[in-house]
């Protein structure tokens, strides 16, 4: 996994992040188009672009909350402790130690959606530049074959620099 970076994602339920191949960063900023409100919207927009992310993780967020509890968060505390930050598997920001894990690079770096304010924060981003426009490849469901879809940030976007 030398080409992973990490995704934090703010909603109005809250924060989760999770690490994935760096690739998913188009997928995620051209999701952005639609206008997502929740993490689920994103991810559901984004899955033309980068299919299976949204099954992984839901999936991966599913298993946090079934071994996590606001009374205990061992399970995550201790993923924390164990695992390299590129394997911690996706979690919920519960605490300050998750809030400070959920902001650390991975490998090529982190960028954080925030869907409440509408802003794409490249906190630490070395793999792309975030363009307001672009291009990504979809696979065509009907033929299988790749095409090019183009896509625009609506105007109240904001996208910051990162340091």
């Amino acid at each position: 996994m030398n080409d992973v970076m990490r995704f934090t994602i703010i909603d109005p339920a809250g924060t989760a992040s999770f690490v994935a191949p760096c690739a998913v960063l188009e997928a995620l900023v051209a999701a952005c188009a639609s206008g997502p409100k929740t993490l689920a919207d994103l991810l559901a927009s984004a899955e033309p672009y980068a299919p299976g992310l949204s099954d992984h993780i839901t999936s991966a967020l599913a298993v946090f909350d079934e071994h996590n509890s606001p009374e205990n968060y061992a399970a995550i505390h201790g993923a924390l402790d164990y695992h390299q930050p590129r394997d911690v598997p996706a979690f919920r920001v519960v605490d300050d130690r998750t809030r400070e894990a959920a902001l650390q690079p991975v490998r090529a770096g982190v960028v954080l959606f925030n869907l409440v304010e509408k802003r794409i924060v490249q906190i630490h981003n070395t793999y792309n530049e975030i363009r307001r426009k672009g291009r990504i490849r979809v696979l065509d469901a009907a033929t299988r074959q790749p095409r090019v879809h183009s896509y625009e940030l609506p105007a109240d976007w904001a996208l910051v620099p990162g340091r």
